[in-house]
This record gives C-alpha cells, sequence and structure tokens, in this order.
C-alpha cells in the first residue's frame, strides 16, 4: 500500500512538472523540452513498473501482454530519461557555458543510449535481458547485467563531462546535475544486486524534480541580476543627466554673473541663503538640492539686457528699468523649454513677485506665488542689500535687518522673512555677504 502511495504521489509530481515546464518561459526551449519529456518518461517508467508488479505472474492473456509491454517501457524509460538529459546538458553547456561546440564525449552518451536501445529491442525475441517462465513469472538472464552498463557507462560519461566543464556552470547548477547522474548510477547498481529494492524509478523522480527546482531558481537569480544591473544603469543614467544638468547649470551661472561686473557671484549666494531658508523650513535633502538649482538660475533671463544696461555705473532711467523688469518673463520662458526640469523656471520669472502683489511680471499676491519663488524673493533680496552696488556700498546688517522686518507681510512672505531675520541674528560676524 505504502509503495503505491509513492509511485502514485511520484506520478502526481511528474504530471505538474510537466505543465510547469510547459508554462516555464526563463528556461531555452530546448532545455524546457527536455524537463518536459524526462517528466513524461518518468511517468512512464513508473506506470510500467507498477503495471509490470501488478501483473507478475498473471497468466491472462492481458496479464501476458500488459508484463511483457510493461517491463520493455521500464527498461526503455530509463534509458530515454539519460538521453534526454543529455540533450539538457548540451543546451546548458552551449548556451550558459558558451562553449563552441558540443563536448564529443556526450555525442559518445548518445551513442551509448542508441545502443542500449537496440539491444533492449534485440532482447524480446532472444530473452538475453529477461524472460518469463510458465506462469508469467519474471526473472533476470544472465546477461541482465548488460541493462545496466549501458546506462551506468552513459551516465558516467555525463557526469566526466560535467566535472570537466564545471567552471563554466554557476555553482546553484552544478549540484543538482551531479546528483542527476550520481544517484541514479548508485541506486541502479543496487537495485541489480538487490532485486525486490526497485529504488531507480523513485531517484531518478527525485533527480528530475531537483533539477527542475535548481533550473528555476537559477534563472530567478539570473533575473534579480538582470534587474538589479538594469536598475543600476537608469540610476547612473540618471545621476549622468543630473550631472550634466548641474554642469550646464553652473556654466550658465559663470556667463549670466559674468555679464555683471557689479554682481559676480549673486546667483551662487542667492542659491546659498534660499537653500539655508528651506533647510529651517525642514526640507529634504533632495528639495533643498531642487531648490538651489533653481535659485541658481533665477536670473538667467538677464542674458537677453543689454550691457550698457546692466553695468551703467548710475541709476537707470524708467524706461531702462522698464527693460530690465522684462528679464524675469525672459528667463521664465528660456527655461520652460527644459522639459525635464519643469520647476526650473519657477525662481526666474516669479522671483520679484511681492507678497503684497505690487511686484511683477505677473503682479501675484501672497499664496498665489510659488513657495519656490517666495523663498528665492528673500534670499535674492538679501544678498542684493548685502552686497556692493555701482551706485552705493552692501548695507550695514542691521540696517538689512530693519528692511526684513519692514517687508514682512508687504514685500515679503511673513514666514520666510522671520526665518531670514533669524539667520541674520545667527551670523553675528556678517559673513553672509558678497566676499
Amino acid at each position: 500500500m505504502l509503495h503505491e502511495c509513492i509511485i502514485f504521489a511520484q506520478i502526481g509530481i511528474c504530471l505538474i512538472l510537466m505543465i510547469f515546464s510547459f508554462l516555464t518561459d526563463s528556461m531555452s526551449n530546448r532545455r524546457k523540452f527536455s524537463l518536459f519529456f524526462m517528466a513524461m518518461s518518468a511517468i512512464a517508467l513508473l506506470v510500467s513498473d507498477k503495471l509490470a508488479d501488478d501483473f507478475n505472474g498473471d497468466t491472462s492473456t492481458f496479464g501476458i501482454i500488459t508484463t511483457h509491454i510493461s517491463k520493455f517501457m521500464e527498461y526503455g524509460s530509463f534509458l530515454i530519461i539519460i538521453y534526454l538529459f543529455g540533450h539538457y546538458l548540451k543546451d546548458l553547456f552551449m548556451v550558459e557555458g558558451k562553449l563552441d561546440d558540443i563536448p564529443k564525449r556526450l555525442k559518445i552518451s548518445d551513442f551509448i543510449i542508441f545502443v542500449a536501445i537496440f539491444f533492449l529491442i534485440l532482447a524480446q525475441p532472444t530473452e538475453l535481458y529477461y524472460s518469463f517462465n510458465e506462469i508469467n513469472l519474471y526473472h533476470r538472464s544472465k546477461f541482465n547485467i548488460l541493462s545496466y552498463i549501458f546506462p551506468i557507462f552513459a551516465l558516467s560519461i555525463q557526469l566526466s563531462v560535467i566535472i570537466n566543464y564545471r567552471r563554466k556552470l554557476r555553482k546553484r547548477l552544478l549540484l543538482p546535475l551531479l546528483l542527476f547522474t550520481i544517484m541514479p548510477i548508485a541506486t541502479a547498481i543496487l537495485h541489480f544486486f538487490v532485486t525486490e529494492l526497485s529504488l531507480t524509478s523513485i531517484s531518478i523522480v527525485a533527480m528530475i524534480v531537483l533539477l527542475y527546482c535548481f533550473s528555476i531558481l537559477d534563472t530567478n537569480q539570473l533575473a534579480k541580476i538582470a534587474h538589479k544591473k538594469e536598475v543600476d544603469f537608469l540610476i547612473e543614467k540618471q545621476e549622468n543627466i543630473q550631472l550634466m544638468v548641474n554642469q550646464t547649470t553652473y556654466a550658465l551661472v559663470e556667463a549670466i554673473d559674468a555679464k555683471d561686473k557689479y554682481t559676480n557671484g549673486h546667483s551662487r549666494r542667492v542659491a546659498e541663503y534660499s537653500v539655508m531658508i528651506a533647510q529651517k523650513l525642514g526640507k529634504t535633502e533632495e528639495e533643498c538640492e531642487e531648490i538651489r538649482l533653481i535659485a541658481l538660475l533665477h536670473d538667467v533671463g538677464k542674458i537677453g539686457i543689454a550691457d550698457a544696461i546692466i553695468n551703467k555705473a548710475g541709476k537707470l532711467t524708467d524706461e531702462e528699468f522698464e527693460i530690465i523688469k522684462t528679464h524675469p518673463s525672459v528667463g521664465g520662458e528660456i527655461l520652460s523649454k527644459i522639459k525635464i526640469s519643469p520647476n526650473l523656471a519657477i525662481g526666474a520669472k516669479w522671483h520679484h513677485e511681492r507678497y503684497d502683489g505690487k511686484g511683477y511680471p505677473d503682479k501675484l499676491k501672497g499664496e498665489e506665488i510659488p513657495e519656490i519663488a517666495r523663498i528665492i524673493a528673500v534670499a535674492d533680496s538679501y544678498d542684493a542689500m548685502a552686497s556692493k552696488r555701482s551706485y552705493r556700498d552692501a548695507l550695514p546688517q542691521y540696517k538689512i535687518r530693519s528692511e526684513f522686518e519692514n517687508g514682512i507681510g508687504t514685500q515679503f512672505d511673513p514666514n520666510f522673512a522671520k526665518i531670514m531675520i533669524d539667520i541674520i541674528d545667527d551670523d553675528k560676524y556678517y559673513r553672509l555677504r558678497e566676499n
């Protein structure tokens, strides 16, 4: 009863394995079909073993035919499984091992299996391997050892190829391949000496299942590695893009600041002060870096302003000031073309808006002004006051502080202006200024 339960359980396992092998996309078709037909041959081996045992000694016509066919299938299925395993190895070494040609020993193994099948067919009329007596009982013949020598020899050759080319394979695949050849050899030898014990079919099924499981684990690991490489590639690509954006930004900033001899370094300082305000607000490192980049480019629109106006030593005329006031719109238009970073235009376009709605170019008011633009407006005004201009020197620190107190809720966002005042109070030696 226990023996029957084991056989039916193994048949069920093989059927499931056939389905999984057919549906698996992670293996090459040759290996997939090799496993599929190995599982099918294992079922034939198990069924044949069971029928041969059940009808052994049955003298009815059906019993005689069944035992003869079952014994033939039992011997033949074992040989077919070995042959299919050889095909599995060929594909594995060619694809995974990247060999230029199929190892000759695997071809020799195939030849031995063909010879073994020929002798098996020859054994039917000649009773070379086994015979049945008058009451249909199975008996081994004196040359039965040949039926073991051929498959053991073929498996030994396959084993020698696995060992010889082991460095071509991943360690995860090496173990099931070694077991697939060693276990059937051991059980076949044991079965030759202990007729009543049939472990060959059990070991074959176990090895096919093991081979499939390890193959799936290996391909899953390869998929993980491939996915990681793809993710790493995308991360590297993104980092390179960000690096290119940063380098382009700094080059552009140098061009902007070099255009105005009175405000050299202005964009970098505004970016630094903007990040300080953002950090006080509890912004993340990523958000602070975005604000830094946007603040660096806040004056990009000045590229379109004539040098004579930007570098004028005296006070600007009303007409000249109107031209200067166009630089936020020009900057916003330039940066809006950069689709990869849509927020870049925010600082350039609206850093001259006022909290009370009296700024330019769009006269936005309060929360209508994007938060980043309100931060940059505070940082920009601070640096303008803390830097030397053509018409004046840098303002004293107390004067700048007073200007921010007076501008709370009118020129500046109250929250950001108060943060700037705190930064001024912390800067006891007035280091935050044009050097």
